[in-house]
């Protein structure tokens, strides 16, 4: 088992305090975005016999076990990390197994650089996810009914929306949804930035249902993604509840402080809220253009307390123990790799002690038990594979 030296990345849209202040240390000022945990090559958490991915690749199915391997590669097939948005990410959406395996052999073939701006695909894997809220969570999630979302930019009353509350009213759901996506990806710049301008004022005058997006408007002035996101469901979380962000669901998380965990991957189609590129023609093959219920996931109690966040995904499962000071060892020995998250108080996992912020990475099969530090209680994240 090995402790987890883990890296912080200070994407803009960042937090300045609150992983400083889950960890325990004092802000530098700086936002800090997200702390990854695992064997992704930005980023590989280290370890006393190396960077993990460095670990793993010396010894594959020792580290992963025979079945991981067998299904995902001689890689670990997940990435967890502690997310603190400070502001609102781009809108953005994720391609399925195979339209990543297209892409990514499409761009390959083109000769484009890997870490060209332009670049879509960065690897050929799918980038399911699930985030899990420490703190309450602000995000957007999936299409709202077309005509739910016509009647929310109709009550801006801003005369240059009005030609797409009527596109959302005129046609079946899925074309109405392309239709009015494509229009406001497509639109001139300047004249889209007015309209923009215009909605952000009356979102700001309005509040309730329309202060999610003056906040996003605020954040991102004259940016087409603004209206973007009002086509789109708002989702509060409270600590403990969590979404799962399949294939082709537009998405974006606006603020808060969460553990995140989804497939070893980079692949992101950008829809807006970003300085970054923005690729309409793949992003429109990519979108999924339906409604649907935002899904908020609860997690589900084994008789062991152990707290199941359940998806459809294989290559993660993510689950939660909350354990009192003192309390009987759990024994948690997987055939799978795992990655221990302590986030509150403090645990023990095997021999060693873990305060909020600490991971430690158990190779497959390994032998290893949990408990709640004497004297206060802990929260433990648990990250393994289901297959």
């Amino acid at each position: 088992m090995d402790r987890l030296d883990n890296t912080v990345r200070p994407y803009a849209w960042g937090s300045t305090t609150a992983i400083p202040e889950l960890l325990g240390t004092a802000p530098t000022g700086e936002p800090q975005a997200e702390m990854w945990m695992g064997a992704h090559p930005g980023a590989p958490s280290g370890t006393d016999r190396g960077t993990l991915d460095q670990v793993i690749a010396a010894d594959p199915e020792g580290e992963l076990g025979q079945a991981a391997v067998g299904a995902f590669g001689p890689r670990l097939p997940f990435l967890l990390k502690l997310l603190a948005a400070g502001a609102p990410l781009s809108l953005q959406v994720h391609p399925d197994l195979a339209q990543a395996a297209v892409g990514h052999a499409a761009e390959e073939a083109a000769g484009v650089p890997v870490d060209a701006p332009h670049r879509n695909y960065k690897d050929a894997n799918h980038k399911p996810e699930l985030v899990c809220a420490l703190t309450p969570f602000d995000g957007l999630c999936g299409f709202r009914p077309p005509v739910e979302a016509a009647d929310l930019l109709a009550g801006l009353d801003v005369d240059s929306l009005k030609p797409y509350v009527d596109l959302l009213h005129a046609h079946p759901e899925e074309a109405a949804l392309r239709e009015v996506l494509t229009a406001l990806l497509s639109a001139d710049r300047d004249e889209m930035a007015a309209t923009v301008t215009e909605a952000a004022a009356a979102a700001e005058r309005l509040g309730g249902p329309y202060a999610p997006y003056a906040s996003i408007a605020r954040h991102y002035p004259g940016d087409p993604g603004v209206v973007a996101a009002m086509l789109l469901n708002h989702v509060r979380l409270q600590p403990g509840e969590a979404l799962f962000l399949g294939a082709g669901v537009p998405h974006a998380y606006l603020d808060g402080l969460a553990v995140e965990i989804m497939a070893n991957s980079d692949n992101v189609l950008r829809c807006g809220l970003t300085p970054k590129h923005v690729d309409v023609p793949e992003l429109l093959r990519i979108v999924r253009f339906e409604s649907t219920e935002p899904g908020v996931l609860r997690p589900e109690v084994s008789p062991t307390g152990e707290e199941v966040y359940d998806t459809p995904t294989d290559e993660f499962r993510l689950s939660r123990y909350v354990l009192a000071p003192g309390s009987e060892a759990r024994d948690l020995t997987a055939f799978g790799p795992q990655i221990l998250l302590c986030t509150a108080g403090g645990v023990t996992a095997g021999e060693l002690p873990l305060t909020a912020g600490q991971s430690v990475f158990v190779p497959a099969g390994e032998q290893v038990s949990v408990t709640g530090t004497d004297g206060r209680s802990g929260t433990l994240f648990r990250a393994t594979v289901t297959a």
